[in-house]
C-alpha cells in the first residue's frame, strides 16, 4: 500500500515505464502478488517516487519482539 500511496495520481504505466519495469509487474508489487521485490526494483520504484529507502525499512520492517 505504500507504494500505491506513493504513486498518487501517476499512472502505473509511467511510474513502471520510468522506473524500468513492466506496468505488470509494478502491479504485481502493489498488490502483495510480488511479496518480496528485488533490492534494485525496490530502490528504482523509491527514485521514480521520491521515497527514500530509510523510509521504506522503517515503515515495512517488522518490529522485533524484545
Amino acid at each position: 500500500m505504500l507504494l500505491r500511496d506513493a504513486r498518487g495520481d501517476r499512472s502505473i504505466v509511467d511510474v513502471a515505464a520510468a522506473a524500468g519495469m513492466s506496468a505488470e509487474t509494478l502491479r504485481k508489487i502493489e498488490t502483495g502478488r510480488i511479496p518480496t521485490p528485488a533490492f534494485f526494483t525496490i530502490a528504482a520504484l523509491a527514485d521514480v517516487l521520491g521515497v527514500s529507502l530509510d523510509h521504506l525499512a522503517l515503515r515495512l520492517t517488522p518490529a522485533i519482539p524484545a
